[in-house]
C-alpha cells in the first residue's frame, strides 16, 4: 500500500509538468459506418509518454488528473489539439470527418466548459457539428439534473453528444430519453462475446433497437473480428470502432489510413447477409 501511495504521488507530481514539457499526445481511432461503408470520423485518445516513467496508461493518470483538478487544463488542451488536427485534415480534403473527444465530470460541472468549447471552435474554425463530446453513462446518471442543463447548452452550440460505455452505468431510460444525446456507444464488454455468447447476442440488438427508437445513432466499440462486425451489421448497428478496422494511430498515420481506405470487397446490406468478398 505504501508503494502504491508513493507511486501515485510521483505520477501526480510529474503530471503537473506534462503540458509545459510537451509530453502529452493524441492518437486517433477511426470509426466506420456500416451502411454505406465509409470512414465517418475518429475518436481522439490521450497518451502520456514520460521521460522518467515511460508510457503511463490513461487508466492510471486520468483519475489522478481528475482528483487534482489538472483535468481541466489537460482536457482543454485535448479539445483544442483534436480540433486543430481535424482542421488540418480538412485542408487535405477530408472535410466530412468528425472527431470525438472524451469529457470528464469535472470538465462538465466545473467552470464554463460550454464557453471553452465555443471559443475553441471559433478559434480553430471547424463547424460545431463535426465535434462530438463523449460522456460516460455513469457520469450522466450520477449527476443527472446538473448535466441536463449543460448538455442542452452544448446542443445549442451545435455540438453532438455521445454516451460512452453504454450498458455499464444502469441508465434510467425514462431520463435518458429527455437528454439531448445524439449517439450511444455500446461498451466493449457487450461486443467481446459476439456472436457466440447468448447474453451478448441478445443484449446488443436490444440496445440498437432501443437507441433507434429514440432517434439515436449506435456505435459499437472494441470490434476485433469479422464475425463481430458481421453480427452488428446484420442487426442494424450504424458504426463500429476497434482493431478490426484500425488500432489508434498518430495524426499522420491516421490521415494516410483514411485517405487510402477503400470499401473494396466489403459488401454490406441491411436486408441481406454481410460478406467480405475476396
Amino acid at each position: 500500500m505504501d508503494l502504491a501511495v508513493r507511486q501515485r504521488a510521483t505520477i501526480s507530481g510529474a503530471l503537473r509538468k506534462v503540458l509545459d514539457r510537451g509530453e502529452l499526445r493524441l492518437v486517433f481511432q477511426p470509426r466506420l459506418s456500416l451502411s454505406p461503408p465509409r470512414i465517418t470520423g475518429v475518436e481522439a485518445l490521450l497518451r502520456w509518454s514520460s521521460p522518467e516513467h515511460g508510457d503511463i496508461p490513461p487508466a492510471e493518470f486520468i483519475p489522478i488528473a481528475e482528483e487534482s483538478g489538472l483535468i481541466l487544463e489537460i482536457g482543454e488542451w485535448v479539445l483544442r489539439e483534436a480540433c486543430l488536427v481535424l482542421q488540418r485534415w480538412r485542408q487535405h480534403g477530408m472535410d466530412e470527418l468528425n472527431v470525438s473527444v472524451n469529457v470528464s465530470v469535472l470538465q462538465l460541472l466545473r467552470g464554463d466548459f460550454v464557453g471553452v468549447v465555443g471559443r475553441v471552435l471559433d478559434d480553430v474554425g471547424i463547424p460545431p457539428h463535426l465535434l462530438e463530446l463523449e460522456l460516460t453513462e455513469s457520469v450522466l446518471m450520477a449527476n443527472a439534473e446538473q448535466t441536463a442543463e449543460r448538455l442542452q447548452a452544448f446542443r445549442a452550440l451545435g455540438v453532438s453528444l455521445a454516451i460512452d460505455d453504454f450498458g455499464t452505468g444502469y441508465s434510467s431510460l425514462a431520463y435518458l430519453k429527455r437528454l439531448p444525446i445524439t449517439t450511444i456507444k455500446i461498451d466493449k464488454a457487450f461486443v467481446d462475446g459476439l456472436p457466440h455468447d447468448a447474453e451478448d447476442a441478445a443484449i446488443t440488438p436490444t440496445i440498437v433497437a432501443m437507441a433507434h427508437s429514440l432517434g439515436l445513432r449506435v456505435v459499437a466499440e472494441g470490434v476485433e473480428t469479422e464475425a463481430q462486425m458481421r453480427f452488428l451489421a446484420e442487426r442494424g448497428c450504424d458504426e463500429i470502432q476497434g482493431f478490426w478496422l484500425s488500432p489508434p494511430l498518430d495524426a499522420l498515420q491516421c490521415l494516410a489510413f483514411m485517405r487510402n481506405w477503400r470499401p473494396d470487397g466489403l459488401l454490406l446490406a441491411r436486408d441481406a447477409p454481410l460478406a467480405v468478398l475476396p
